[in-house]
């Protein structure tokens, strides 16, 4: 989980998120242990849960609650990746 946490500090780029993508894949197949949510239906509600509480999180962690976030994009990556191959 520290790698994981370390690789979105350090987010930068559309490259950067692919190679995020990709860890959180190999952490799956890795450690399937560790995920508490590993059907798609169960990770996805709790993103929403997630996004939902989410300023609490960063209040928690003395971060900033991000602003001006682009909602239509991460919306677009998971409807396309409905039907994407």
């Amino acid at each position: 989980m520290g790698n994981l946490i370390k690789k979105v500090e350090n987010l930068n780029t559309k490259e950067d998120f692919i190679a995020f993508l990709e860890l959180l894949i190999q952490d799956l197949r890795n450690n399937p242990n560790e995920w508490e949510n590993k059907s798609l239906e169960s990770y996805l509600e709790a993103a929403a849960s997630w996004t939902e509480d989410m300023d609490g999180y960063y209040q928690n962690n003395n971060l900033p609650i991000p602003q001006n976030v682009n909602w239509k994009v991460f919306a677009n990556i998971l409807v396309a990746a409905k039907m994407y191959e």
